[in-house]
């Protein structure tokens, strides 16, 4: 690729040794063999990918790992927490208790919970590059949207149904690539550890180490009642990876913004993240005195409670991160370098207009920036019924239009994963419906103020919680096949309907959908063509050398074994079992389970538990696989350290540090606490050390 003739050394683009979450075409092999002495082939490549499943849930994406030819699927605990939770009444607490199916006919299905693997990938940037050519950043912003929908929609029926095709921006939308994936949506639990140890040191312990989680459980992927054949599958290395050894992850990184803007940063800092933090830590408050009403109230609520605990830490730490001034300024003087070196060149410098068009955009979307989030973003229309109205309004409108003219979430290769999570079977609870209702309409309320059209619309004469009272009393979505009959009933079925959810969110529609086609014509479409342009700069300077950001899509990060260094003292990367049981204080969130406590004398205390490594991560490689050069399962990512947090931004090889379980410790519980002689029969191991 062309050059330009600058210095541009400490441009964030350029990665630095292990920082990279890479593409599978593009994964720098080079670069591992010249410092770790390891070849990585395009078999290795291929046998990591088609091993490796996305994870999708009511909570969130997760990571798996086939690691049995029969569709065993190693992933968090917490990531089946939406199933346990399905599966937990008060009768049986799989939540508090944990859950072993002894036999196959036990397993039990996640109702909401899907994996599809990556089967093919192709480069379609040209395509979608060339229909958006020469329009205005409107016109173009919809012929690309409708570009990507006609790919997948002949990617699709190409493969006769048999895979789900969707195609993913990277570096911003300087590259397009068409990702075809082979689907599975009937998921069973196998496994899952009691909470106390699947849990153990909890909110005080996130994003910290040293560590003794055993954040662990298995799935299993079922085609026609039977379980699949793994495409591809992971052996185990039950003796784990060596201090300094190269160690991979695999997985999909849900998102990072390391290639924004100095002005989008601090439009994160002073609007985005302050903005979420207020709504959301006063949500935390309202989840935390109802759990303390009753056992059944902190029951329901606890899988609520723990992935919005874990969302404020994460956020806090963002803010954190972007009020660092010496970050700050670095991404300032890189941003200044780009510039210098488009301007410099007489075909790139017009991208310099890039930059004013981006804050343009966000002065824009300031105006409106409240409602849209509220309404559109449901910001001040929270729970699952409401969700379900949104969906069952929206996609019976959207399925009424031609493909290629639909909402780019309402396609015909969305429209599976929204009929899985509207006629799930996963039960909704009146109490917590309640207070996520009356919350948001306070919001919506509070932040646009009484007199707004939008609030008057929404509550008439109510007040939030009366309203939220009637909702949830006067609705028949709790119901499943309620549900199905409104979905399969189409536009008609909307119409005729008098159910108190779906007449308000009918109501709303056409105010909805105005703050959306606003957003995407003064806020999305310019900020997409500007962020072609600096990725074509990019390109010139870098060309493929460097990676995209992460966009929950599979990606392969390279690091080593490493502890790091905190305010003067070594932090060693290794965690021991026995430590745990020291630490035990027989109250949450350290205590241990009588099936623990039972078990202590055979185990074995110098059981690694939990280690660190360089490996490159972030939200949505819960549940990766850490893998070996031969590809063996050496470890299960979970967590990282609190420095990983500003990874969002950037990324630091001295503290940056993903934490896993070791698999030590994973095969001593599962033999010696649990029993799960069935699940070890079935994986295979590359070694076995008694």
């Amino acid at each position: 690729m062309r050059r330009i003739p600058i210095l541009l050394i400490l441009t964030a683009s350029v990665a630095s040794a292990d920082e990279g979450m890479w593409t599978p075409d593009n994964f720098p092999s080079d670069m591992v063999k010249e410092k770790y002495d390891v070849e990585i082939d395009q078999a290795w490549l291929d046998h990591a990918r088609l091993s490796t499943v996305r994870l999708s849930t009511p909570s969130g994406g997760c990571t798996g790992s086939f690691v049995s030819p029969n569709g065993l699927i190693l992933t968090n605990r917490h990531c089946v927490d939406a199933c346990v939770s399905e599966h937990t009444s008060e009768e049986y607490n799989a939540w508090q208790e944990g859950f072993y199916a002894k036999h196959p006919g036990e397993e039990l299905r996640c109702s909401a919970t899907h994996v599809e693997y990556l089967h093919d990938l192709e480069d379609v940037t040209t395509t979608v590059h060339e229909a958006a050519r020469g329009l205005g950043e409107i016109e173009a912003n919809k012929v690309r949207k409708q570009t990507l929908t006609r790919l997948e929609q002949d990617c699709e029926e190409a493969a006769q149904g048999a895979l789900k095709c969707e195609v993913v921006a990277l570096y911003n939308g300087g590259q397009y690539f068409l990702y075809a994936y082979k689907r599975h949506d009937d998921i069973r639990l196998v496994f899952s550890p009691d909470i106390e140890i699947g849990e153990f040191g909890g909110d005080p312990d996130n994003f910290s180490f040293p560590r003794w989680t055993l954040d662990m459980s298995f799935l299993r992927a079922y085609d026609k009642g039977q379980p699949i054949a793994s495409p591809s599958h992971l052996r185990w290395r039950a003796a784990g990876a060596d201090l300094g050894e190269a160690v991979f992850i695999t997985g999909h990184p849900g998102s990072t913004q390391r290639q924004l803007t100095v002005a989008q940063y601090e439009f994160l800092r002073n609007v985005t993240l302050p903005n979420w933090l207020l709504r959301y830590v006063e949500l935390r408050g309202r989840y935390r005195q109802f759990a303390s009403q009753d056992e059944e109230a902190y029951r329901i609520v606890q899988d609520k409670l723990k992935l919005i605990e874990n969302s404020i830490k994460v956020r806090r730490n963002e803010l954190h991160a972007l009020l660092d001034d010496d970050q700050m300024e670095r991404k300032k003087r890189q941003e200044a370098e780009l510039r210098e070196a488009v301007t410099s060149d007489s075909e790139l410098a017009s991208t310099v207009y890039a930059w004013h068009q981006i804050e343009t955009a966000q002065q824009a979307y300031l105006t409106f920036l409240e409602p849209y989030i509220l309404v559109e973003g449901r910001g001040g229309l929270q729970g699952r019924l409401l969700g379900f109205g949104r969906i069952l309004v929206r996609a019976a409108e959207e399925r009424d239009k031609p493909n290629g003219k639909r909402l780019r979430g309402y396609t015909e290769s969305s429209l599976p994963g929204l009929e899985q999570f509207v006629l799930s079977g996963a039960p909704v609870h009146a109490r917590v419906e309640e207070l996520e209702i009356a919350f948001g309409l306070e919001k919506l309320q509070e932040w646009l103020g009484h007199d707004d059209p939008l609030v008057r619309k929404t509550l008439g004469n109510e007040s939030p919680r009366s309203m939220a009272a009637r909702l949830v009393r006067d609705t028949g979505l709790f119901d499943p096949e309620v549900r199905r009959k409104l979905w399969d009933g189409g536009s008609k079925a909307i119409r005729k309907s008098k159910d108190p959810v779906i007449r308000l969110m009918r109501a709303l529609e056409a105010d909805s959908r105005a703050l959306l086609e606003r957003y995407q014509d003064e806020y999305q479409a310019p900020i997409a063509e500007a962020q072609e342009r600096l990725a074509a700069a990019r390109f010139a300077v870098h060309g493929t050398s460097v990676y995209p950001d992460a966009t929950f899509t599979f990606r392969i990060s390279y690091g080593d074994v490493r502890g790091w260094e905190e305010n003067g003292k070594n932090v060693t990367p290794f965690t021991t079992l026995g430590k745990a049981f020291a630490r035990a204080t027989g109250e949450l969130p350290f205590a241990l389970s009588q099936k623990w406590l039972d078990a202590m004398p055979k185990l074995e205390m110098d059981t690694r538990f939990n280690y660190v490594s360089t490996l490159d991560i972030t939200g949505g490689n819960s549940g990766s696989p850490v893998i070996d050069a031969e590809g063996n399962v050496v470890g299960l990512a979970f967590d990282g350290n609190r420095h990983s947090i500003s990874g969002s931004y950037w990324y630091d090889i001295d503290k940056n540090r993903a934490i896993a379980v070791h698999p030590a410790i994973m095969l001593e519980a599962l033999e010696k606490v649990y029993g799960a002689d069935r699940i070890l029969a079935e994986l295979e191991f590359a070694d076995r050390t008694d």
